[in-house]
């Protein structure tokens, strides 16, 4: 299984490509769009999100709702690029109207013009954009669909914003709630806390990251690889939602932590009652690179947005002159949508591993073989 994403911030559209869904997986295209409508809620957002209404437009790969087994093509239109058009359309446009040469610190911008060579990073602020992440998320809503035939689900929340840290821990079945609340957040006093923070940053110009916790349940022991380094599930998660823009930092059940921890007090000791289990899940789920049947459980560091409505000292890239850098947007946050980003992505990661494991063309034939597994 594979997804292949195409599409700039202001172009005309996102499209994206998934190869090898089985056969007869039923798609729920309404559950596909209130996540791209997730992604672009969250307290500390921009004007921007009201002028998308992100939808998924299903071009191949389903008949009557049922995936066929061939590659699923989609799109999600950018409807902002009408005015953008006269600057971006790829038929022929005004190339100079819209040239980034004050470049943004934390973006991409001067790394990608220093390595294509060019003096104007628009195209590499085009397509290094958040925006691409639409895409990702409407892939993500069908990779879940898959996965759920299977009984896995996917869910998470928002446990930190700039310092303020939700430090309970939650049942899995308590995390939807977190999409009910304005900053994803399950703690109300944090959340009120957090929400306070945010309304200071914003009349100072400022922006703020977070602490993102996403949890699998349902997952069958064995999913991922101790032979081969390259198809460890602990670190092909990691590298997932490593590959979602403004993530720095990964880790697996108790992290980076466990560092501190004595080895009698970090391992999850085994048990069994009929079937093996662990009473602590220290581990997050995954051990020797292999998931082991508890519950997976994955954090993940956002940077503060590195476009500042005050703007930050540069360069510019025509001049050599210093200045400040441009400001494309005015978000203060956006850790509720890097929430449903990082599901996708995990999504879409893992699904690829049940795939590799479980074969078949048939979604049914999937399903047999799984619940055949111990």
């Amino acid at each position: 299984m594979k997804l292949t994403t195409a599409g700039e911030s202001h172009g005309k559209a996102l499209t994206g490509i998934i190869e090898g869904l089985p056969y007869g997986l039923k798609i729920n295209i309404s559950e596909i769009n209130r996540l791209l409508a997730l992604r672009q809620s969250g307290y500390g957002r921009s004007e921007r999100q009201k002028i998308e209404k992100d939808e998924i437009e299903i071009l191949s790969g389903v008949r009557n709702l049922v995936t066929t087994g061939s590659p699923l093509a989609f799109t999600v239109k950018n409807r902002d690029y009408e005015n953008w058009q006269k600057f971006t359309a790829p038929e022929g446009c005004d190339v100079k109207g819209k040239a980034l040469t004050l470049v943004r610190p934390g973006h991409a911008d001067l790394a990608g013009a220093l390595k294509y060579g060019v003096s104007d990073a628009r195209n590499i602020a085009e397509r290094a954009s958040a925006r691409e992440t639409a895409a990702r998320v409407a892939a993500g809503g069908i990779f879940m669909q898959y996965l759920k035939a299977f009984g896995i689900r996917i869910s998470g929340y928002v446990k930190s914003v700039c310092g303020i840290t939700d430090e309970n821990r939650y049942a899995f079945d308590d995390l939807d709630r977190a999409k009910t609340q304005p900053l994803f957040m399950l703690d109300a006093q944090k959340q009120r806390a957090a929400m306070e923070l945010l309304d200071e940053l914003a009349e100072e110009g400022d922006t703020a990251g977070g602490i993102i916790e996403i949890r699998i349940s349902g997952l069958k022991s064995g999913f991922g690889s101790c032979m081969e380094y390259s198809k460890k599930l602990d670190a092909l998660l990691c590298g997932a939602m490593m590959g979602v823009q403004a993530i720095k930092g990964a880790e697996v059940g108790a992290g980076f932590s466990a560092a501190s921890c004595r080895g009698s007090a970090f391992h999850d000791k085994i048990c069994y009652d009929g079937k093996f289990y662990r009473e602590t899940n220290n581990a997050g789920g995954i051990e020797g690179g292999m998931s082991n049947g508890e519950e997976i459980v994955l954090r993940s560091a956002m940077k503060p947005l590195p476009t500042l409505s005050v703007g930050l000292d540069t360069v510019d890239l025509a001049t050599g002159c210093r200045g400040i850098a441009a400001s494309e947007r005015s978000d203060v946050a956006a850790v509720c949508a890097a929430e449903i980003v990082l599901e996708s992505a995990v999504a879409c990661t893992l699904a690829e591993a049940v795939s590799e494991r479980l074969g078949g063309d048939a979604l049914r034939e999937c399903i047999k073989r799984y619940k055949a597994l111990k």
